[in-house]
């Protein structure tokens, strides 16, 4: 079935059978969202299946995982800000409410949303915005998928120098 790797996103990611990884990381895999209502939504998944929380990896692990968020956090924050110029911030969340294995949610946040939304969580947006197809990850999405995996490259190249700073 073409959606299986939905059914264990780590799993698959760890086969190379994914479709959203944009990027293996240190501790985890950069995936693009399956929804896109704000382009450039992205999460970290842990290479781990079996971690739910961050508690849960150790110290040295947890630094790389909270490392891979920062790098894919700026990742999104320069691809998004290069592509609209209506960038506002990123948030970064770790949550862990809805899926049994640790991730981070990487989530763009723009001038052009509505007022009533942009200074609060994005779990407020209404249910329609996480269901319509009309933001589904497709093709569509190609462009925005090659600059978060360029910046993300960019980023670990800078990371991996001699200081691992520019």
């Amino acid at each position: 079935m073409v959606d299986d790797w939905r059914a264990d996103r780590i799993g698959s990611a760890l086969k190379g059978a994914n479709p959203t990884v944009l990027r293996r990381l240190d501790a985890g895999f950069a995936v693009i969202g399956d929804i896109q209502f704000l382009p450039g939504y992205s999460v970290l998944l842990t290479d781990e299946p079996q971690v739910q929380r961050l508690s849960e990896l150790p110290r040295a692990k947890r630094r790389a995982f909270l490392a891979d968020m920062d790098r894919l956090g700026e990742a999104v924050e320069r691809a998004c800000r290069a592509l609209d110029p209506d960038f506002r911030r990123v948030n970064l969340e770790i949550l862990g409410n809805t899926d049994g294995f640790l991730h981070a949610h990487v989530w763009p946040r723009f001038e052009w949303e509505h007022s009533e939304l942009v200074g609060h969580p994005v779990w407020l947006y209404p249910l329609e915005n996480w269901r319509d197809p009309a933001f589904a990850l497709s093709s569509e999405h190609d462009a925005l998928r090659e600059a978060l995996g360029h910046e993300l490259d960019l980023l670990s190249a800078r990371d991996a120098g001699p200081e691992g700073e520019d």
